[in-house]
């Protein structure tokens, strides 16, 4: 049985690359894929990063189809999501995916798949492992004898301590990146306690850590690339944001132990979800301190709002409009002014919206018109 996919709410050119992607991933498995009008598909790709997608997404959604999301956001709220850049490896593991929705084996299953984390795990400790014998290359000092020709070179024979002594930056040097590797930083604020969303937000909080609290899920926090490993929803991590939040409650892990309890935890994913709910939860909801509660506020990119909360999806379809004082999002939302005031204050935080700076309109500008009627009166 052959899958067959529509394309919709995209431009040109994002279309006749995707045309591309999918005749080469669909050769690669034996022609198993076909792209076919909207109509004639259950299965329809959706640009949600472009102007239309979002529409799309509504329209295709109401009438009962499995919308694919092309995004470069790290979740959306479609059937499958498509990564964006992305290329025939990503159709390829994206038409498994598919196929087996529908309970459809396709040839070559294994053939694509990228390396799991723990297989990149072992290459990456053996080439530590090659690394680290080359500190005894300094053992070069026997060459130095050669000079023993000359006998009266006897008295300098301290010079081979001298060498020997030479393996000692190699020592300094393998030294550094365990000191690198060290969040020396956030060790200065062993005592200090502030709400979880503040320690998630720090830049200076680097390496990997597991957050401990008693009655929670497990929380694995990688800082430096910026992702979590945890319950695949929000609202269990709800109880976590309540509250101070010592630097002591998290605990570092060590490589090994990262490898083994990250997956077992829940897939990675960006630590800015985390970012987005402590803000969300903040304030009690009223407005962030610094905002002004009657300026207009605009969504410049449609957020990746979670099932959890499907109001917000009247918000966002609200603000997309265009900008809006949080009284206009009010009237248009229908919903209370404390839910859009967290709303906009996770947006915010999270840069996925920003106040309008309004410009004085220059009164020399303002005074120039270059309309008939105008020359008519200068007359």
């Amino acid at each position: 049985m052959r899958l067959t996919i529509a394309l919709s709410g995209m431009d040109s050119a994002t279309e006749t690359a995707l045309r591309a992607a999918f005749a080469s991933a669909s050769s690669q498995l034996g022609d198993c894929c076909a792209l076919v009008p909207e109509t004639e598909s259950q299965h329809v790709v959706v640009d949600m990063d472009s102007m239309y997608g979002p529409m799309s997404w509504l329209r295709l959604h109401a009438a009962g189809k499995q919308v694919i999301g092309l995004t470069s956001a790290p979740r959306v709220q479609t059937h499958f999501r498509l990564g964006r850049p992305f290329d025939e490896r990503a159709i390829v593991a994206l038409l498994h995916e598919v196929a087996a929705s529908l309970e459809i084996t396709l040839s070559a299953a294994q053939d694509i798949k990228p390396p799991s984390p723990a297989d990149r795990a072992e290459p990456a400790r053996a080439e530590i492992a090659a690394a680290t014998p080359r500190a005894p290359a300094p053992v070069e000092a026997p060459t130095a004898p050669p000079p023993a020709s000359h006998a009266a070179a006897a008295p300098p024979a301290p010079v081979a301590p001298a060498r020997a002594a030479a393996p000692e930056p190699a020592r300094t040097e393998a030294a550094e990146p365990a000191a690198v590797a060290t969040p020396a930083a956030p060790a200065v604020a062993q005592t200090s306690e502030r709400p979880l969303v503040d320690w998630v937000a720090d830049p200076a909080m680097r390496g990997r850590y597991r957050y401990r609290n008693a009655t929670g899920p497990t929380l694995l926090i990688d800082f430096d690339a910026r992702q979590y490993h945890g319950p695949s929803t929000l609202k269990p991590l709800v109880q976590y944001f309540d509250g101070q939040v010592a630097r002591d409650a998290f605990e570092p892990v060590a490589a090994d132990a990262w490898v083994l309890d990250a997956p077992a935890t829940g897939p990675a994913q960006p630590l800015l979800r985390l970012h987005w709910l402590g803000a969300l939860l903040a304030g009690d909801g009223m407005l962030a301190p610094g905002y002004d509660p009657d300026a207009r506020y605009t969504l410049n990119k449609w957020p990746q709002t979670e099932r959890e909360y499907p109001r917000h999806f009247r918000i966002a379809t609200a603000m997309m409009k265009g900008p809006a004082t949080l009284a206009d999002i009010v009237t248009a939302s229908g919903l209370p002014a404390h839910e859009i005031n967290r709303f906009v204050n996770a947006n915010l935080a999270t840069g996925y919206a920003e106040p309008v700076v309004e410009t004085a309109e220059d009164p020399a500008e303002s005074g120039k018109s270059s309309g008939f009627f105008s020359r008519l009166r200068k007359r």
